[in-house]
Formats: C-alpha cells, structure tokens, sequence
C-alpha cells in the first residue's frame, strides 16, 4: 500500500499543471470595439481563462461561428437590430444574450447642420425632391448618395428595407464600401464645406468629431418601418423618429458554452460598460491611442474607474456553479 501510495504522488508530481480553459472571441475587426474585447479578456483571465486569438467576420458569419461553436462569443449584437441574424443562426436553441453590456443605443440618418438650416432640411422624405437630392449627388447621376453599411450588417438591411418602404429608391443611391473609410473621406469634405449624408450610431467615434447638434443634424423619417417586425415604433418620446429603433447590445454566447462555463458565463451576463464611456473611449482610440497596448491601457483604465462594480461581478462569477 505504501508502495501504491508513493507511486501515485511521483505520477500526480510528474503531470503538467492544468491550463487555464482557452475562449474564442470573434469580431467584425472594428477597433473602436477592441476596448470591450480587452476588458472581458481582463475579467475572464482573472476567471482563469485564456482567451485565444480573435478570429473575425462579417456578422452573418460572426452569428454562425457563435452558434455552431467554432467562436465562443462575440461583444457586439444589437437587439432587435440584429435579430434576424440571431433567429437564422439557430436562436434560443444554440445562442444566449448576455447582459445587456449596454442599453439606448441609436442609430439614424444625418447631414450636415449648415446644409440642413439653409435649406430647411428636416425629414429624409424631402429627399424626393430633386433640388435637395442633388445637394448631396457625388457621383453626379441626380440622387442623394447615402454613406450606409456595410453588406451584412444589420443597418444594412434596415436601410434597404425603408427606401422601399418609404419610397426614396429612385432619389437615393446607398453606397456599401467600406463605411470607415466612406464617413473618414465625408468628414474632409465637411472641412471644406461640402454637404454630407451618412448613417451613425452611437456609441462610436464619428460622433465626437461630427457632433449631432453642432456640426451635423438627424432626418427624421416619414413613419416608423423596420424588416420582419409589425407595426414597428422608432419613434423617441418628444415624437422625433430617427427611423432605427433604440437597441440593447448584449454578449452573445454560444449556449452550450455557456452551460458548461457558468463562472465566464456570470461574469458576462453581469458586465455593463455605459456608452458615455465607450463614446469617449472611442474617441481617444481614433486620436491616436489605437495601438494594442495602447487600447490594453485604455481597458484598464475603465477597469480601475469602476473597481467597486468589477471587484463585485468578479467575486460573484468565481462564486458560480
């Protein structure tokens, strides 16, 4: 018995230390998102998790990956924006919503301001008139050329859908490139004093460099319409209607990841990040503190702002299961 007894501590001994548990995270590669990935990355290695390498995609893709479980979860996923994409990856069947990490964020239809006082410009329905869509005509074919989403997205879908609904097909072109680089050429082109016209969201950079209110204004639409949903409501409650309703982003996980990992799972069911932060997070990202570690510092920082909370949801996911 000695003999069996020290034979089983050498073999306990010689096996290597057990490794902390590797997530999968999958994004869309926007780097305004990065601060959100660099903080759960922080939450869940104190959980004693590795996260591995982040993989990336469209969202169709980045729906799928989530819910066949070839990605663990992905950061961004607006609801109700996004949930087609939800239902047609498998739904409540394969997936959870975790959260939510964020609450009212909104989307529309801008201009700029100057262009938008002189000539009266306040709903995107004035777009039918030819004089007002040749404002903002770039490539000189008579209709209003929109900077939209990206293919994929789930603005994408929205904007499609409304200049059917709302009858603006022939009055606007809804240009698809890639939106980063389409809004970066149309904020050279405020700075010269050339009428713009884009979609933004919040939260998001473009916002701190294109101030709603101050430099660029929202249409309203003629009438709340989303796809897939009746007798939708995008309007706010002093009556404007923007056109996209306000959506709660939560952390999407793959739902049997998330049964066999209740502590990761506690963890980002309880994280809340205001967007007044990830506005201002942004903002500093797109002045110039993108580098990796740079964006890592910038984690930390919201980190150490709310160590209180963080210190709370941490004791409360070790707790778990």
């Amino acid at each position: 018995m000695r003999k069996l007894l020290l034979t089983m501590a050498v073999l306990i001994l010689a096996m290597p230390a057990a490794q902390a548990a590797s997530i999968r995270p999958i994004g869309s590669g926007q780097q305004g998102h990065q601060i959100i990935y660099d903080v759960i990355e922080v939450g869940l290695a104190e959980l004693g998790y590795e996260s591995g390498e982040m993989l990336t995609g469209s969202y169709p893709v980045i729906y799928l990956s989530v819910a066949q479980g070839d990605a663990d979860y992905t950061a961004v996923n607006w609801m109700p924006l996004q949930k087609q994409l939800f239902d047609k990856s498998g739904g409540d069947d394969k997936l959870l919503n975790a959260g939510p990490l964020y609450t009212g964020a909104m989307q529309g239809y801008f201009i700029d301001k100057a262009t938008a006082d002189e000539h009266g410009i306040t709903s995107l329905d004035q777009m039918k008139d030819p004089a007002i869509a040749a404002l903002f005509d770039t490539d000189g074919d008579g209709k209003a050329n929109l900077i939209g989403c990206n293919p994929g997205w789930g603005c994408e879908k929205v904007i499609e859908h409304q200049l059917d609904a709302y009858g603006l097909r022939d009055h606007i072109n809804h240009d698809k490139g890639e939106y980063f680089a389409l809004v970066a050429n149309a904020i050279e082109n405020h700075k010269s004093g050339k009428p713009i016209f884009y979609t933004a969201w919040e939260p998001e950079w473009t916002n701190a460099v294109l101030v709603p209110g101050k430099d660029v204004v929202f249409l309203n639409v003629p009438f709340s319409s989303l796809p897939g949903i009746e007798n939708a409501n995008t309007k706010w409650k002093d009556g404007r209607d923007p056109g996209f309703a306000y959506n709660d982003n939560y952390i999407l996980v793959n739902k049997q990841f998330a049964k066999a990992n209740p502590k990761a799972w506690t963890f980002l069911d309880g994280l809340r990040m205001p967007i007044a932060d990830l506005d201002a997070a942004a903002h500093r990202i797109n002045s110039g503190e993108n580098g990796a570690e740079q964006i890592k510092a910038l984690a930390k920082e919201w980190i150490a702002k709310h160590q209180a909370e963080w210190d709370a949801l941490i004791g409360k996911a070790k707790s778990a299961g």
